[in-house]
């Protein structure tokens, strides 16, 4: 149980962090805001990143969902902790959908959703389904 917890803080510590550097335009670890975009976001057409806004909501919501686990007597904690498993599952799987990958063709994000960002959305999923599953 607290493996599964700690698992989740390690993986969401990082891109916690790199949307919050995003977010005040700090583009890293590329340099080049275009190749970043490439990197990260993958949508065709897309050469700028994401505003400050929407990076800072999602370094919000990671650095949250780093802290659910061990927030024991949150209020709703199973629930929120639910809710983010089926995020982060869904996420996961939608990485290896058709549509998917007729929506998201840039590269390199192509590859790296394939090979990082979906396998690490589906354990981080996982571990969140574990640990509302054991109640714990």
């Amino acid at each position: 149980m607290t493996f599964f917890a700690f698992l989740i803080s390690a993986l969401l510590l990082i891109p916690a962090a790199l949307h919050l550097l995003w977010a005040i335009g700090y583009w890293t670890p590329i340099r080049d805001e275009t190749a970043l975009t490439r990197a990260v976001v993958g949508a065709n057409g897309f050469t700028r990143m994401p505003g400050a806004v929407p990076c800072a909501v999602v370094a919000m919501a990671l650095l949250f969902g780093m802290l659910l686990p061990h927030l024991t007597g949150f209020p709703l904690r199973n629930l929120l902790m639910a809710g983010a498993a089926a995020v982060f599952l869904g996420r996961g799987a939608i990485t290896y959908t058709t549509l998917w990958r007729t929506r998201f063709t840039e590269q390199p994000f192509a590859t790296l959703d394939q090979r990082l960002y979906g396998p690490l959305c589906l354990v981080v999923g996982a571990a969140f389904l574990i640990l509302t599953l054991q109640g714990a």
